[in-house]
């Protein structure tokens, strides 16, 4: 696409449009209601520009930057395309549509930055709603990689082309998504946050655990109470707020009223001075004290429980190819072993842990089970509690949360089982120190804090997978570079297995029994695709599975 570029908007997204725009070589228009607007954010762009060259970042001449300030859309009509990134209201996004379609030329594409509002309803007056498609970029502009396009219901296909090769060309990963509430990012990143004031409001731990946990551990770049600091809670909350009533009130999507609270009391995050932390930052993690480890543990490979839904799984030689490769590999609890160096005696192995009989209707352990000298068990958590795994093998257990990567992590939380001796605590948060990470001991919560948190985010993605949203490249992709998470959900369903998924969610939803957790049924399709062949390429069959084609 050839021709000028317009934007309405000279705030802090539509100025970094601009910006981008301008470097790529197109003219840039930019107008804005408020006067002098446009022109502060020209020399703003100057500015910016200058430093980055500076630094060696950029090779352009910002004196040459064809950029232009208007104080009337009307300025815009020569455009090939016009995006506007005003303030999130749908009726004031529709009146400046409808007044730019008055003045461009039939062939101009009109764009919006909307990061909530749906290009169907945005276009819904238009006398040529196909023009209009979503142009979603994530902020700040420049820095950040990703731009969701979004396609309304009337969204010509060529105009959707049009506005990713523009988006490409200004060097941005493009991702497609239909018009749901949310998008892509937005709506399956809300388990991020959902689940962290979940465990803040059963009062598992602090909340500066939360994020040292999901960072050391998870391996996100910053922990949830942290980023809502950092965003604004009033805006997370909205975003949340929009997204619950769009998919009618959904409990998965719905928002805390911790949150609410801190709304309310004005604690917004760093732009007013405090949020969940102080305007000095968050306080300090505190994990548990520095504990000697045990001499010896011992292991044993427990994989023939069965799940607590459905038909049991097969196990051992019984199971799928791609199921007992898996199970070859070495469990995150034998390379948390081998990080800390404790002699490990060879323990029983399917169904037989020496001291008490494991009950047949619990749940699968394929992680493993650990021994400790106190006769305590330790293993990863699938979403049971430990108090309930220590009912069924009739002795105390400690459960661990799962990790991105158990040969990198730096931290992990655990969670003993009511009236768990303090002795075997201190075993297990010795075994775990010896292996260098730092250890949050909280309470009995299913799931812990990394388990349930990316089994949800690969549960959401799953139902945008389902529903067309996006393709399974384009989902993991975007929370990828939309919003750093260290792997895509659906990569990190595959490499945990969409089993183990499954379960993790069953046994959560068997706990609460409120919805929040119910699987995606694409998920439950995923995990017996896994089960009784071998894995697909992607999650979602093709139409041809179904001896039908799409469309009919």
């Amino acid at each position: 696409m050839t021709g000028s570029v317009g934007i309405v908007g000279a705030g802090t997204m539509g100025a970094g449009i601009a910006q981008i725009a301008a470097v790529a070589g197109r003219k840039v228009l930019i107008a804005d209601a408020v006067p002098g607007a446009a022109a502060r954010a020209v020399d703003a762009i100057r500015d910016r520009v200058k430093t980055q060259v500076a630094r060696g970042r950029l090779t352009v001449d910002p004196d040459a930057l064809d950029l232009t300030a208007l104080a009337d859309p009307v300025g815009l009509a020569g455009c090939a395309v016009v995006i506007e990134a005003i303030i999130e209201d749908l009726a004031v996004k529709q009146a400046l549509f409808a007044e730019l379609e008055a003045v461009v030329a039939d062939d101009t594409i009109l764009a919006s930055n909307t990061s909530s509002l749906s290009p169907t309803a945005l276009a819904a007056g238009l006398a040529h709603p196909e023009r209009l498609v979503g142009l979603h970029f994530f902020n700040p502009v420049p820095a950040m990689k990703l731009v969701e396009v979004i396609s309304g219901l009337a969204t010509a296909p060529e105009v959707a082309d049009a506005a990713a090769d523009l988006a490409t060309a200004w060097g941005k990963t493009v991702v497609r998504s239909t018009a749901t509430p949310g998008f892509i990012v937005n709506r399956i990143a809300r388990p991020f946050y959902a689940e962290a004031w979940r465990l803040y409001e059963e009062h598992a731990t602090v909340a500066q655990n939360i994020d040292a946990v999901l960072t050391g551990a998870g391996g996100f770049r910053m922990g949830p109470f942290a980023l809502m600091d950092l965003i604004g809670h009033d805006v997370n909350e909205a975003v949340t707020r929009s997204v619950w009533a769009a998919f009618g009130y959904d409990p998965r999507f719905a928002p805390a009223l911790a949150q609410r609270a801190l709304v309310e009391a004005g604690w917004l995050g760093r732009k007013s001075g405090r949020g969940m932390y102080p305007a000095d930052g968050a306080p300090a993690p505190a994990p548990a004290p520095a504990a000697p480890p045990p001499h010896a543990v011992t292991e044993h490979a427990v994989t023939g429980l069965v799940p607590p839904v459905g038909d049991a799984a097969p196990v051992g030689d019984a199971a799928p190819a791609d199921e007992r490769e898996r199970e070859r590999e070495p469990s995150p609890l034998r390379v948390l072993l081998d990080r800390a160096g404790v002699a490990i005696v060879a323990g029983d192995r399917d169904g037989a842990v020496s001291g008490g009989p494991v009950s047949g209707d619990t749940a699968r352990l394929p992680g493993g089970l650990v021994e400790l000298p106190s006769g305590a068990l330790l293993t990863l958590s699938e979403g049971t509690t430990a108090t309930a795994l220590a009912a069924a093998f009739g002795r105390p257990v400690i459960v661990a949360d799962r990790f991105l990567d158990p040969a990198t992590a730096t931290a992990a939380a655990i969670a003993p089982s009511d009236g768990c001796p303090p002795a075997a605590v201190t075993e297990a948060v010795g075994l775990l120190q010896a292996a260098g990470l730092d250890v949050y001991v909280i309470d009995d919560v299913p799931g812990l804090i990394v388990t349930r948190t990316v089994a949800m985010l690969a549960n959401l993605a799953a139902d945008a997978l389902a529903g067309r949203v996006a393709s399974e490249p384009d989902i993991d992709a975007a929370m990828r570079l939309g919003v750093n998470y260290p792997l895509g959900p659906l990569a990190w369903a595959r490499r945990w297995g969409t089993g183990t998924v499954l379960r993790i969610l069953d046994n959560l939803e068997d706990w609460y029994r409120d919805g929040h957790y119910r699987p995606s049924p694409l998920l439950r399709r995923a995990a017996l695709a896994e089960r009784g062949l071998a894995a697909r390429e992607s999650l979602l069959p093709s139409p041809g599975h179904s001896g039908r084609e799409e469309g009919q």
